[in-house]
């Protein structure tokens, strides 16, 4: 990752911080995203370069897009996201639904699509995004979590969609879901820490080849059935 440039959204606390936190010791230059920076104190104290962005409006990517330019990226992760109860069909809000796809499975296209052309300028030509084994349908055996499972799995069809697309201009796009970790959206119960499983992740990007394009695997480089 030495002197690649990367962004990290949703950047602010969680495994964006700790992706930030890693990037920043293994030499990258950082570029971390978050909806309100000033109150960003633990990323601020990073001394990295920070951007507001929210995923979830189209202005604000624009004019985080605007802000970049032409510079040259070479590693987008897209890990801005939210969390939800599991409630079942009985308790179910459509407008909350519409939040989660908003911020879960159009927000890393909108960015994705605003900074293609500074993702063809670089020399990475990498794009991840962070999602969820429970996107998955077939692993999906236990019902529940209506908005954040369907926005993931729909999440995971736009990244197919765009590594087949773009196959052929030499990027490689991938999905990898991190692990249940102890943040503020996998709890305190969550048996993992955010540092292995960041860790864990880094390896798995450090590692991707020509033919991962396209594919879902876990924080162990162990590949995901959609």
């Amino acid at each position: 990752m030495k002197g690649q440039k990367v962004i990290v959204t949703g950047a602010n606390r969680g495994l964006g911080l700790e992706f930030c936190r890693q990037l920043q010791a293994l030499g990258a230059e950082v570029i971390a995203t978050a909806r309100a920076p000033r109150a960003a104190i633990d990323l601020r104290a990073l001394e990295v370069r920070i951007e507001p962005l929210d995923v979830g409006v189209a202005d604000s990517v624009q004019e985080f897009a605007d802000r970049l330019g032409e510079e040259a990226i070479d590693l987008l992760i897209n890990n801005a996201g939210m969390g939800g109860s599991g409630n079942g069909l009985s308790s179910l809000e459509f407008g909350e639904m519409e939040r989660y796809f908003s911020i879960n499975s159009l927000g890393p296209m909108r960015v994705t699509k605003a900074l293609l052309p500074n993702l063809r300028r670089g020399k990475g030509r990498r794009i991840v995004q962070i999602t969820s084994k429970m996107g998955s349908l077939t692993e999906n055996i236990e019902g529940g979590y209506y908005g954040y499972r369907t926005s993931k799995a729909a999440l995971n069809m736009l990244h197919r969609c765009l590594a087949a697309e773009l196959s052929g201009q030499g990027f490689v796009c991938v999905a990898l879901h991190p692990g249940w970790v102890r943040t503020g959206m996998g709890g305190n119960h969550a048996p993992m820490s955010p540092q292995e499983s960041v860790r864990g992740l880094l390896g798995v990007i450090a590692r991707l080849e020509r033919e991962d394009n396209g594919r879902f695997f876990d924080y162990t480089g162990t590949e995901i059935p959609w």
